[in-house]
């Protein structure tokens, strides 16, 4: 009896640390897709800086993290790839904003901008319910 009680208590605790980890994982994406979007908002706004991370979806940190995690390991989620697709897609529209910017239409780039938000939106909504999945999954 005390060694069930033990092991249940074991895979309580085994849990949360899953449970932790996920967190700890989608939140670093989440802070990763909130970092492009400042480096976007930062070059339409003049400040420069590295364009590849901005232009490229496999360039940047979060295309980093979907490639070498998301895929890997929740690619047989549907969301997965809606992710990386939605990814690449941020990233064609931050391609044709940065474009106009550098072509003096700076007023059109950053219209274009505040009409990218569902775009990212739907970037942390897909990362919201794939973390959700895999949470009750793991319980």
């Amino acid at each position: 009896m005390l060694y069930a009680l033990s092991m249940a208590a074991h895979q309580r605790r085994m849990l949360y640390v899953m449970d932790e980890d996920l967190k700890r994982e989608f939140d670093t994406a989440r802070l990763k897709h909130i970092l492009f979007k400042a480096r976007l908002r930062s070059f339409l706004f003049g400040a420069g800086g590295n364009e590849a991370p901005v232009r490229d979806p496999d360039e940047c940190s979060f295309g980093h993290w979907i490639r070498d995690v998301a895929l890997p390991r929740f690619g047989h989620y549907p969301e997965a790839r809606q992710l990386d697709d939605a990814h690449r897609r941020v990233h064609h529209e931050a391609n044709r904003l940065m474009d106009l910017h550098l072509a003096g239409q700076t007023e059109e780039a950053m219209r274009g901008l505040r009409a990218a938000n569902p775009l990212t939106d739907e970037v942390l909504g897909l990362l919201n319910t794939l973390e959700h999945k895999l949470r009750k999954e793991a319980r």
